[in-house]
This record gives structure tokens, sequence and C-alpha cells, in this order.
């Protein structure tokens, strides 16, 4: 047999050099013929070692596919090109470009602007996306390579490091061992003002969030929008922008969580006002605009750190978590990101026999609903939102058997646990979120109900108010109750979505006692013409404490029970369990 073999051309095109002639021996891997197609250079090589029979080609020379070009006969200690170790093969030289490139946009690379980052006692951007990461290495960055839009009036290798991702990273990394969207604004690059391609990076992670239904964390520092980028000519207004309204429009849709630290004003302030949760530094400033803005429009000079400090943010309902520092904020965002995933399996539960305890015999005695809260759910999964604002309800994400839950319940040191205007909104906005994303709602109620008076009702307290009947109404999301003591008038109603039979579960201790309306009100209006026609005063006091005594008699939680106005009376102790198992059933 013999050992000679034909090598044919691969395609059609022409001869361009030919680097071998009769006689030549030839190694496994050399380069015989190159031919170029299309304007592709396409090389021809040895496929095994031995010595060149025949040429059939010349230079110029147009070859048709399968044409012979040359053979070879084969040696005997022969080499095939499949033998050649890859390892010999040296990296194309654009690979190290690549990464010089990508490493200009790295904190190695911009030491000043670390160092000065450092000095404030905060962390890089980069640092920021680190710690959210379940592992870095597996961070999908998009748009990595761009900078600001100022070439006309900047050299551009010093953008490159100056203003290095145009002053934003986005991408896609494991959170909590899910993808997730992440948005983390670089303060350290113009300020974290918001530039043209910083706004087509934004645009762009938004979109990839909405396709993929992607969470997303964002961290909002820096200022709005920027005027100096010169290379866009053709934008006057820039009012087209989409990036807010896209932002705004995945309510809903994915959970959204912002971080704001140091300065977050205007476009960034927009951004994380949007948000379903916002979480917020010890040392952040959150204003609609910074000072520059107040002072052009005639309202005054200001400090930037006069505006939106978190005094005033937390306080407001701007802010529903604050954070000690930026790594604090990262660990809470990850957490409360938590709650929207996979259910947890490594959960723990307290104990529950304090519960048997924990209510004071004095009816009028106040205690501590979150340690309640604290020991119906899983062991450290309370996560409390809004602490600072409408803190006559208490809203937050816990677990109870690995599986999330919300929980909004009455504080009875705030108010007595009335509810006024902004524990109102504050609950309904909860629950609103809750039910967006498919998380059921546990409502610990004891409240003598809604906050009344002149001055209250000067803040508007019948229209906002009532926004707990029309959320509660339109839940779609299981929700239970547990009435612990008070369960009084318009107010109680609302705690429990609209009466004690829209619960899918209304449960009470037997401490709960109940009535249409706060027990000596309901007397002294319901009997005003039996308590007017005793002249006695110490007469018409003891009809009054009787009439009062058999009230709160009728609105005892087993009286109440026995007329199937709720579903049952529960020892404190059984809760979690009742809980878990109206969990258990609905994810069957």
């Amino acid at each position: 047999m013999s050992n000679v073999t034909e090598v044919p051309a691969p395609l059609t095109g022409t001869v361009l050099e030919v680097h071998i002639g009769v006689g030549q021996t030839v190694k496994a891997g050399e380069l015989l013929v190159l031919l170029e197609s299309m304007k592709v250079h396409v090389r021809i090589e040895a496929e095994h070692s031995g010595q060149v029979q025949w040429v059939f080609v010349a230079n110029g020379q147009n070859v048709q596919r399968g044409a012979s070009l040359l053979s070879i006969m084969a040696d005997q200690s022969t080499t095939h090109k499949a033998d050649i170790k890859q390892s010999d093969k040296t990296p194309h030289p654009s690979i190290a470009a690549l990464a010089a490139r990508q490493a200009l946009s790295l904190d190695d690379a911009r030491a000043d602007a670390t160092t000065k980052r450092h000095a404030k006692g905060y962390r890089t951007a980069r640092e920021n996306l680190s710690a959210l990461c379940d592992d870095l290495d597996n961070f999908q960055e998009y748009g990595q390579l761009a900078v600001a839009a100022q070439r006309n009036r900047t050299d551009y290798e010093t953008l490159k490091t100056s203003t290095a991702a145009d002053g934003i990273i986005t991408g896609v990394a494991q959170v909590n061992g899910h993808s997730t969207a992440l948005i983390i604004n670089d303060y350290s690059v113009l300020a974290g003002t918001q530039g043209f391609f910083h706004h087509q990076k934004l645009d762009r992670m938004l979109h990839v969030a909405s396709k993929q239904n992607l969470p997303i964390i964002m961290f909002t520092e820096g200022g709005g929008g920027r005027p100096g980028d010169t290379d866009i000519t053709t934008v006057n207004s820039g009012l087209h922008c989409t990036s807010f309204g896209t932002w705004a429009g995945l309510s809903g849709q994915v959970p959204r969580i912002a971080v704001a630290n140091g300065y977050n004003f205007a476009g960034n302030a927009a951004l994380f006002g949007a948000a379903d949760i916002t979480i917020a530094t010890e040392q952040s400033w959150i204003g609609m605009a910074g000072p520059a803005m107040i002072e052009g429009g005639g309202l005054g000079s200001f400090a930037p750190k006069d505006i939106g400090p978190i005094s005033i943010q937390q306080t407001n309902g701007v802010v529903d978590i604050v954070a000690r520092d930026e790594a604090h904020a990262a660990e809470l965002a990850t957490q409360v990101l938590s709650y929207f995933q996979a259910e947890r399996l490594d959960w723990q539960a307290p104990e529950q026999t304090p519960l048997a305890s924990i209510m004071p015999i004095n009816r009028r005695q106040t205690y501590e609903v979150r340690n309640i809260i604290n020991t119906l759910s899983d062991t450290n999964s309370w996560c409390e939102l809004k602490r600072g604002y409408g803190s006559g309800i208490i809203t937050g994400f816990a677990r109870i058997e690995g599986q999330s839950i919300g929980i909004m319940a009455n504080d009875c040191t705030v108010l007595g646990g009335a509810i006024d205007v902004a524990a109102g909104e504050k609950a309904a906005g909860f629950m609103q979120l809750c039910d967006q994303f498919s998380i059921p709602v546990l409502t610990l109620c004891d409240t003598p109900g809604f906050m009344v008076g002149p001055d209250h009702e000067g803040l508007g307290a019948v229209r906002r108010l009532a926004e707990l009947f029309r959320v509660g109404a339109q839940l779609t999301v299981p929700l239970w109750a547990v009435v612990l003591r008070k369960c009084y008038g318009l107010g109680a109603q609302a705690m429990l979505g609209g009466s004690t039979h829209r619960p899918n579960y209304t449960l009470a201790w037997p401490t709960g006692e109940f009535g249409p309306m706060g027990l000596e009100g309901a007397v002294k209006l319901g009997f005003s013409k039996q308590l007017a026609a005793e002249p006695d005063t110490a007469k018409r006091e003891a009809l009054y404490q009787s009439l009062l005594d058999e009230q709160y008699q009728r609105g005892q939680a087993i009286e109440v029970a026995s007329v199937l106005e709720i579903d049952a009376v529960i020892d404190p102790t059984e809760t979690r369990q009742h809980l878990a198992s109206q969990l258990a059933n609905r994810s069957l």
C-alpha cells in the first residue's frame, strides 16, 4: 500500500504563497500553502511528517475546492498534527491586549481614586460588587470597556482610567445561588454623575433583567445628569432618556433593591426612591436635587450634608432599612433578596414556651411585640422595614420553617396600638409588596382602632387610611391573622384585610378582646340615655362600669369564637405550629 497522500484545497480560492518544494522534508503542522478566499487567509498545514513528492500549484493560481495542491510521502516515524501539544502554541497577542485594557477599569489601576474612597471610610464600587457576588469570578460584566463621552475634551488614555466603565458597573452574578442583575454606581467617576454611555449601560441591564426576570440590586451613590459629555452633539434636553421609566416599570415584575451611601442626589435619588426596598447607610444624604440645583432655583445655599440626611429619611418613610456602612448594607441587601428567592432548608425554631407568659395580666400594660415576632419566626430570620416611620405598625419579612412570610403587627407601645396615617400607609404598601411577589402575609392584631381627632383628620386620614381596606380586599396571597389582645373597630378590620372572615385563618389568643369600637366609647354612646337618667353620680358610675364589664365579657375571644366570628382560639405556644401547617398546605 502506498504511503503517499495528496493534500486537497479545502475551499475555492487563490494560492497566495507556496512554502515548500519537491523533495523537501516537512514536519506535522508545518505551513505548506497559504490560500486566500473571500479576503480570508487559509493556512494549509501538513497533517503528518514526511517528504514532498509533487507540487501541483504555483503562486497566484486559482484552485477549486478539492483540487490537489501537493503530495507527501509519510516517513517511517510519522508524527501527526494531532499529536502536537496545544501548550506549544503561543496565545494570540490580542488576548494580552484585552487583559491590559480591562485592567485599567479595576481598582489597582485607579490607586488615587481607591485611596480617596478608603480615606472616607467608604468602599470602592468593585469592592461593593465583590461583597454581593457568591463568586466574583463568575460575574458576567456588561460594558466594562465604556468611558465617558468626553473624547473631545479629555485624552482617551486618561478617560480609560478616570472614567472607567463610565461610572457604572453592570452585570449578572449569582447571589444566594440565584442569577441576579447587579448595578453599582461608581462615585469615584465624575462624582457618580449619569452620562450618555452610563445611561445606555443602565438601560441595557434593566432590559436584560426584564427579559430574564432577574431581581436587581442597585447601589445609587452619585449625582444626577452629567452636562459635560461633549461628544454627544445631538442631545438637547435629554428628556427622552428611558432609564427612570424602565426602572419604575419593573415594579411588581422583579424585586428591586436599592442601596444608598454618601451623596445620592437628583437622578440617583429618583432611582433609589422608586425601588421596592431601600437600604441606606448612616452616612447617607438623599435628595431630589443637590446644592447647585437648589441654589440655581433661588431656594437658598446649602451644603450637601444639609440635604436629606438619614435622620430625616428614616423617619419619613423614604428609607426601609438603615445600615451601619456599605459592608452591612451589602449583607442586608442579600438577606432581603433571599425572602424573594427559594425557601431555606437550614432553619431552626426558637423555643415556643415563652409565649405562654409573654402577655401581661394587666390588659392595659404594654409589652414588646417584637419578642413575639422573633419567637414565631425561624431563628435570626426577622428583618424589619421602615422601623423609624409609621411605628404604630411593625412590618418586615421572616421565615417559618424556611418559607418566607410578611409580618405586620400593631405596637401597643406607640399610641397604644392605634393606627395613624403613617402606619396605615406603611402597612398598605407592605401588603401590596408582598402580594406582588407571592409572599403570604401574617397580621398580629392588637389595636384600639384608627387614630382619631381633628388634628389627625387634617392629615387626610379618611382617604389615606382607606388604603388599608383597598389593598386588603385585593390581596391574592394567603392572609393569616392572630389577634393577640385588642381588636376594635374599623382599625382592627383593616388590620385583618376587611373583616374577621377575610383572612384564610383567623386565630386569637385567650387574651383577645373584640368590639365594634372602643368599649368605653361604645357604652357611653350606646347607653347615653340610660346613664343620663341616673341622677346619682356614684350609681351612674357603677352602672357605667357594669355595662362596660358586660361588653368586655361579650367581646372575649372565647365568646367571639362561640358565635363563629373568628375561626379558633389557641394556646399561644401553638401559634407557630398552626402557621407552619397553613404554609405547608399552601405549598401542596
